[in-house]
This record gives C-alpha cells, structure tokens and sequence, in this order.
C-alpha cells in the first residue's frame, strides 16, 4: 500500500510541475501581415484603430509585419512571397494589385481584402460564401463611376470631352474605365483614356487631354496614381481641368471635387475580419461586407479659382467643404 501511495503522489507532483509549466508557457501572439504597394499612413492608422477597437495593441498581444513595394506593382510579389514565409496567421490587403500578389504567392494563409468588386475579378465565388482563403470588404466602386462623371457635368455645363486618368496595372481601375465610358455615352460626354504606366507618363496624358480639348478630368484610384497625388493637382491646375477625384485626399491637396469611399473606414473595418479569422473563423464562411459610407468633398478655392459656380446643392450634399 505504501508503495502504491508513494507512486501516486510522486505522479501528482508530476502533474503538477507540468500544469505549471504549462501555465508559465506564453501565449502565442498573432502575427498579422499588412500589403499594398504603397505606404499610406491614413489607412495603416485606420487599421491599426480597428484592431485597437477589437482588443489588440501592436508590439503586445498582436505583431503586424507591414510591406509595400513602394509604388512599384512590378515588385508585389517577391513581397507577398516574402511574407507569405512567415508563417503569418492572416494577411491584409489594400488595392488589386497587393491582392493579386498575395493570392499568387499562398493558397493557404487567410487574406483579408479591400478591393473593388472581387466576384467581378474573380477573387471569391460570391459575396454571401467565399470560397477559399480570401474574404473581407468590397468597395464595389463601379457603380461610383458614372455618378462622379454626372457631378463632374453638373458643375461644368460645358463639358463634353473629359478625360479619365488611371492606372493601367490595376484591374479595379480599369473595370472603373470602362464603366465611366459607359456613362459617357449616356451623358453625352466623350470619354478619353489616359492610362499611365510609370510616373514619366504623368506629363504626356495630360498633353493629350489638352490636344483633346478635354474640359474636365476624372482621376481613378490605384497604385501609381496615390503617391503623386499632389504632382497630379499641379498638372490640372496648369492646364485649368476642373477634376474630381476617386480619393478625398485630393481635393485636400487641391483638387476640385471627389466622390468616394471612405477608404480609411474600409481599414478600419479590416480588422473586424482579423479578429474573427483569429478566433477561428474560415475565410470562406465569412461573407465580403459591402461599402455604406460614401463621402462628398469640394474645393471651394479651388473652384473660385477656376472661374467654376458649385450648383448650390451640390454644396448642400457635400460633406465637407475647403474654403
């Protein structure tokens, strides 16, 4: 009996330094990637102001690994392959382009997205049931196109030529194209593609615009276009194009108008995702949300500036007015 008794508390004494090892273990802290092609510290903050709102706090119970190919969509990959050697618990995109790039370089990590339409691109079966490693929030922004080229007629009665400026690597933004030109025909306007390659490109569409006798210029989101937003103001602003842009930020920088999401929302919300795929959630379970915030910005300077009169309830609309 006594040996008996001397077995069993020699197997407690086991059990319990074991379950105290176990307890002094560390938790494993999540490690989350963020992609896109280029640092825009708005979004990045946005995000980082969603995972606050989900409970967790970079550099203590969540680490991010954040990459972009500093402008460059030709480098996306060698930097989604890089991180996708990780061993990351979920990667977040911002843009086509990044998205692209990650679902090349894994099949198997989760991927948040913030894109456009992502049935359309072919990235998830349908929005309801995913399918596969992606999900997350589409900014369906097609539907956007031809309400920026009616606003951008509104304010210029004379326009009948406008030029569209964009991205000729992201896809989103040729979708966007196509959809504007659509408009056109609806509107009366006609439509001229002025897609940009590299930012050497920058100085000749806007020399066609003007050989084009375009009066009015609407400028797409994309990689290309977001680091020279203030180069793009300045080539409008020589030629005298009243603009509306995909991206508040602009008018900020001088542009005439924008309508668009709002984008730093979109980030925000990306962690509401995060948070569920590290709980346990499939990708493919969880339904891509769609926009419900839309913003309006004008220029007031700007358009004084132009010579241009603001339809009195366009200003009424807008949600935020630089005077």
């Amino acid at each position: 009996m006594g040996k008996i008794l001397k077995f069993l508390l020699v197997i407690g004494a086991l059990l319990v330094c074991a379950a105290v090892a176990n307890a002094q273990q560390p938790k494993k802290v999540p490690r989350i990637g963020f992609l896109s092609a280029a640092l825009v510290e708005p979004f990045r903050e946005a995000f980082r102001r969603g995972l606050r709102e989900q409970g967790y706090a970079e550099g203590q119970n969540l680490a991010i690994e954040w990459r972009h190919s500093e402008g460059r969509v030709e480098r996306l990959l060698a930097v989604a392959t890089e991180l996708s050697r990780l061993k990351l618990d979920v990667i977040v995109t911002g843009g086509t382009p990044a998205l692209l790039a990650a679902k090349d370089a894994t099949r198997t990590i989760p991927i948040v997205l913030c894109i456009g339409d992502p049935v359309r691109e072919g990235f998830v079966a349908s929005l309801a049931r995913p399918g596969g490693n992606i999900t997350g929030l589409a900014s369906i922004s097609l539907d956007l196109a031809g309400k920026r080229l009616e606003l951008l007629k509104e304010t210029v009665p004379r326009l009948t030529r406008a030029g569209v400026l964009w991205d000729a690597a992201d896809q989103g933004a040729a979708a966007n194209f196509k959809e504007t030109e659509a408009a056109g025909r609806t509107l009366g306007v006609r439509v001229q593609s002025l897609e940009v390659r590299s930012p050497e490109d920058f100085e000749s569409v806007f020399k066609a615009a003007t050989a084009e006798r375009a009066a009015g210029l609407i400028v797409l989101q994309g990689a290309l276009i977001r680091p020279h937003r203030t180069r793009i103001v300045e080539l409008a602003t020589k030629g005298r194009l009243p603009t509306m842009f995909a991206d508040g930020r602009h008018v900020e920088s001088g542009g005439l108008m924008s309508y668009a999401l709002n984008y730093a929302d979109l980030f925000r919300r990306a962690a509401y995702f995060v948070d569920r795929i590290l709980k346990g959630a499939k990708p493919a379970d969880l339904p891509v949300e769609q926009p419900t915030t839309f913003e309006r910005v004008i220029n007031l300077k700007t358009a004084k500036a132009l010579g241009l009169k603001i339809p009195a309830h366009l200003l009424m609309e807008a949600d935020k007015v630089i005077e």
